[in-house]
């Protein structure tokens, strides 16, 4: 796997406006760039850069969409990351139906993400079952889970996670790799044709700053993280080696998070805050244009989405074409 030079932040770019909390993005070949929309649904923005958002007609249950996936039909699973929690099903006429509400016989809380892969089979992460979701932003809290549905049913298949955020499979479709966002660790399970997963393996585990987030990989190998708070991306290695390819935070007021985060005290508060120049918490990425060379990064504080040039192109994902 070659080397990757740093993205220089007079490098970044931005598309889109007037955006939502666009949290997740997706790209597609023929050059659309899908985002979360903190009010119910999608927002699509064109090649040209035109916009159109696809909002439930009916929304009584308040749901507010993290993470997206696309399906083979062009609806939208939504990981309601509201109260109501469990995961929704977005049609383009605007039409909100459940999908995956409860799992053995209990609600799902709130919903941090949701993966559906090759198989049409979905992934969903919750990233801890305490309320408010804040009591989770502990390094000795590992309370999360992921949740697989498919012809079978809704099932829980990994649990004891420590803030599960997302994931993704990899080009062999033999891992499962999932961000832990206040474990500070990204871990990977052999994956089963039947969907079971295998004991939890650590690929990589991160330092003083390093909030892991969104989760890709390159067409090279290369796992791309992104973290919030101090605006990184990062790219890992097979092996796990780690190199920070861009950054845009204060040094000072990434320890004063970093204190309160050793000390057990992370909030709500200082989540909501920016601390970068141009980047405003970053939390996922997504690789589109033509060459699947064009990184899109979505984000919790701006109202649109920064991108940059990468050398190397991302892996095509199932919603790819």
């Amino acid at each position: 796997m070659r080397s990757v030079p740093p993205v220089r932040l007079d490098e970044v770019g931005f598309v889109g406006h007037d955006l939502h909390r666009p949290e997740c993005v997706l790209c597609r070949r023929e050059g659309t760039v899908f985002v979360s929309d903190w009010r119910g649904g999608v927002t699509l923005i064109a090649p040209d850069g035109t916009q159109r958002s696809i909002l439930p007609r009916d929304n009584p249950r308040g749901v507010q969409p993290n993470g997206i996936a696309l399906d083979r039909d062009g609806s939208f699973l939504l990981a309601n990351l509201g109260e109501t929690g469990g995961v929704w099903r977005l049609q383009g006429d605007g039409t909100l139906e459940p999908f995956c509400l409860e799992v053995a016989g209990e609600p799902l809380p709130p919903c941090n993400f949701v993966l559906i892969d090759r198989d049409g089979g979905a992934w969903i992460t919750v990233s801890t079952r305490l309320r408010p979701r804040a009591l989770g932003y502990r390094p000795d809290v590992s309370d999360g889970f992921i949740v697989r549905v498919d012809e079978a049913g809704a099932r829980i298949v990994a649990d004891d996670l420590g803030y599960t955020n997302e994931v993704q499979i990899d080009a062999a479709g033999e891992w499962l790799y999932v961000n832990e966002t206040f474990g500070r660790r990204l871990s990977r399970f052999a994956l089963t044709a039947d969907g079971v997963l295998g004991e939890r393996e650590t690929v990589a585990t991160f330092g003083a700053g390093t909030f892991p987030d969104g989760l890709t990989f390159d067409a090279e190998g290369g796992i791309w993280v992104t973290s919030i708070v101090s605006n990184r991306v990062i790219r890992i290695s097979p092996d796990g080696g780690q190199s920070v390819l861009l950054e845009d935070v204060d040094p000072a007021r990434l320890e004063e998070v970093e204190a309160a985060f050793q000390a057990g005290q992370l909030g709500r508060p200082h989540l909501d805050h920016s601390f970068g120049t141009r980047l405003k918490n970053i939390s996922s990425l997504a690789f589109g244009g033509s060459d699947r060379q064009t990184a899109y990064l979505g984000c919790l504080l701006d109202d649109r989405i920064a991108t940059f040039r990468s050398p190397v192109p991302g892996l095509p994902l199932p919603h790819w074409d």
